[in-house]
């Protein structure tokens, strides 16, 4: 399986509001409850409106290269399971077509190496 670097930093936060979300741009993810607004995007995008101690910034990313189908099983769990075993949590992401997953800045060259080790290709 072929996992895509993403070449940025991004960053992790809750917002007050929608209103201030940069939409002009190649990466935000937005989930929204009745409880919260959280927003994943490109530090760089994110707005000014985050919740007071609700942003975290640091983290580095990857998709899962190609459209997964929804009959595939395990394969987030695989991805986990490898970096849990390095002791490297996670931020999984998931669209209609494929899945994302996030890591601290400080992990993201050991969580690209394990699972190279694993037979991951890494682009």
């Amino acid at each position: 399986m072929e996992l895509q670097k993403l070449p940025y930093q991004i960053t992790v936060c809750q917002l007050t509001s929608v209103d201030t979300i940069v939409q002009d741009t190649d990466f935000y993810f937005i989930e929204k409850t009745k409880d919260e607004i959280s927003l994943v995007c490109k530090t760089e995008d994110t707005p000014s409106n985050t919740v007071a101690g609700k942003r975290e910034d640091g983290f580095r990313g990857f998709r899962i290269q190609g459209v997964l189908d929804f009959s595939l099983i395990g394969i987030l769990s695989k991805i986990s399971g490898i970096l849990a075993e390095q002791k490297i949590g996670i931020f999984a992401l998931s669209t209609y077509n494929t899945d994302y997953i996030l890591v601290k800045e400080e992990n993201f060259e050991n969580a690209m190496a394990a699972l190279e080790a694993k037979g991951y290709c890494v682009v």
